[in-house]
């Protein structure tokens, strides 16, 4: 059976990513909402691009469903099988609220390039939801 390294779902969402793959594995120019979409991905890192710009980035690599980006806010639920950093493109120098699996942690900003760095916990085998929103 093929792996599916991005992909639709339903609601307009989309899902990207395999962490259980030993060598990388990448798929570009998929369409979506008039974008076009890269993904690279394997156990060590996975990556997402749109229309050639950064947008995710996990170390190591994870398996995320249900990406979205609306105005304010991104959200996500994600899977992996350890303790994993999180490097999402927002818009620079702006506090955000970050929340995992319903617990608050904080506010954090973003740097001068629009990077916000999140550290969760994945060694439980079990899937994470992630909500950012600007505040």
């Amino acid at each position: 059976m093929a792996v599916e390294l991005i992909r639709v779902a339903a609601d307009g969402s989309i899902g990207f990513g395999d962490y259980t793959l030993a060598v990388k594995s990448k798929l570009s120019d998929f369409p979506h909402l008039g974008d076009l979409y890269k993904v690279k991905t394997f156990a060590e890192i996975t990556k997402l691009e749109r229309n050639g710009s950064f947008v995710y980035e996990s170390v190591p690599g994870t398996k995320v469903e249900g990406f979205k980006e609306e105005e304010r806010r991104v959200s996500f639920t994600v899977e992996g099988n350890a303790n994993t950093q999180i490097t999402l493109e927002l818009e620079e120098e702006k506090e955000y609220r970050v929340i995992v699996d319903d617990t608050n942690l904080g506010k954090m900003s973003t740097n001068v390039g629009g990077k916000l760095v999140i550290s969760v916990d994945l060694t439980g085998g079990r899937p994470q939801e992630v909500v950012i929103e600007r505040i």
